[in-house]
């Protein structure tokens, strides 16, 4: 594991837990060795995990599309900021950049993004790792979601572990480092995402 993608939202949120575990977590990626891939916004829990990691030595890659970077403030010092022309190719780099996807509390765009990641980990598109931190329970109604879709007939059993959940930011890491990918058969060739 080498570079670790993090989807979170671009607001920080109601409750300081949130921005306690973004910090967390981008000091845990640098203290492991790794780089941050991430969406390139300064605000929110994106600049939080960010700037965090920077601090604490990791090499962060930022990816925005040209449309966000005034809007969320593209953020300057980072090791590596890539500004794209859409939001899918913003999603495709950081798949292709990165090793293991972590997802920190947020909102709609959040919550596309690691769906999407599901998808092409079920798509054997991605064999990489889906960890949701779930601070202070944040992800527990996303996780009975994911179990009803499952008890309904609409997921496949194999498929319902990948979305792995964890407690903080130093176990989400352990958990993509003891992954093992499901044997699923690639759907689509490289270029039909």
């Amino acid at each position: 594991m080498r570079r670790v993608c993090v989807f979170c939202g671009s607001a920080a949120g109601a409750r300081p837990d949130y921005a306690r575990d973004a910090e967390a977590l981008g000091r845990a990626i640098a203290a492991r060795g790794m780089g941050l891939v991430f969406g390139g916004g300064a605000v929110g829990l994106m600049g939080i995990v960010s700037r965090a990691a920077l601090a604490a030595g990791a090499p962060v890659t930022g990816i925005i599309p040209h449309g966000l970077v005034m809007r969320e403030a593209g953020n300057g010092d980072l090791t590596d900021l890539r500004i794209v022309a859409s939001m899918h190719e913003r999603k495709a780099m950081m798949a292709e950049m990165s090793d293991g996807f972590l997802v920190l509390p947020g909102g709609f765009g959040t919550l596309e993004e690691v769906v999407e990641a599901l998808t092409w980990l079920q798509l054997g598109i991605h064999r990489k790792p889906v960890v949701f931190i779930d601070t202070l329970g944040f992800w527990g109604r996303q996780m009975a979601m994911f179990d009803h879709m499952l008890a309904e007939g609409l997921l496949r059993p194999e498929m319902r572990p990948m979305a792995m959940i964890a407690p903080d930011p130093e176990a989400a890491l352990d958990a993509l480092d003891g992954f093992t990918p499901p044997d699923v058969p690639r759907w689509l060739l490289p270029g039909e995402t």
